[in-house]
């Protein structure tokens, strides 16, 4: 029987290879494969029948090395703490790589939030909110919009935040609405990525040889469907 894939495992194997091939000091090694801090909450909520349901959520701090932690909120039934701890450690990669003064942290509950009303996502939010308020704000840890959770769900994080502190807290979250002072780009931003990658990319395929050229037309293909993408193309 194989062996369940283990995302956080995952994580681990790139990282050790990385280390031999960039020869990363072992010691730095050691720190960097490990969150900083790992916290699971237990949020009751009650539900639009009278009921209480108990949901379970994390929040995984990776590494603030490099600056505040940061990374985004999702809400999945399939949300693990292996899952996140992995997120986490990307999201201090990436910071890294892309030379971004943040270090990676990431947060999730497991939940369908297909299953839920307006009024329970907002319940749940909010007892999350409450729970992991100690160990977030502006210069410590920022959470985000992620899997099925968008500025809806951060202007909760951040109304909760704020009233818990007795004042607006505005840069405690990203990805909130433009009217409590989120980014206009910030909903095309991944799909801008995309575009801005792929045109980089297609610009060395093209001199590649012919034989490589089906490869470029897959990619075209793929992201063409975009919306976003068709029109930065025409530009």
């Amino acid at each position: 029987m194989s062996k369940a894939y283990d995302p956080y495992e995952n994580v681990i194997d790139v990282m050790t290879e990385a280390m031999e091939v960039g020869h990363i000091d072992k010691k730095m090694f050691e720190i960097i494969k490990n969150p900083q801090r790992e916290t699971k909450v237990y949020l009751p909520v009650e539900m639009d029948d009278g009921t209480i349901k108990v949901f379970e959520g994390y929040r995984v701090q990776h590494s603030n090395i490099r600056g505040p932690f940061k990374g985004g909120i999702r809400y999945h039934q399939d949300c693990t703490l292996s899952e996140v701890k992995a997120l986490a450690t990307w999201m201090s990669l990436k910071c890294a790589v892309a030379n971004i003064p943040y270090g990676g942290a990431k947060g999730g509950i497991k939940v369908d939030p297909s299953t839920l009303s307006e009024r329970e996502l907002r319940n749940l939010t909010r007892r999350y909110t409450f729970a992991i308020a100690p160990i977030i704000g502006a210069d410590t840890d920022i959470p985000a919009p992620d899997v099925n959770t968008n500025a809806q769900t951060m202007a909760w994080v951040l109304d909760t935040y704020s009233q818990l502190n007795g004042k607006p807290c505005p840069g405690v979250v990203t990805g909130k609405p433009v009217e409590l002072g989120g980014s206009r780009g910030r909903n095309s931003a991944t799909s801008r990525g995309v575009v801005i990658s792929t045109k980089l990319l297609l610009a060395k395929i093209k001199s590649l040889p012919e034989q490589r050229l089906p490869f470029r037309e897959w990619v075209m293909s793929e992201v063409m469907r975009q919306r976003f993408f068709i029109i930065a193309m025409r530009k």
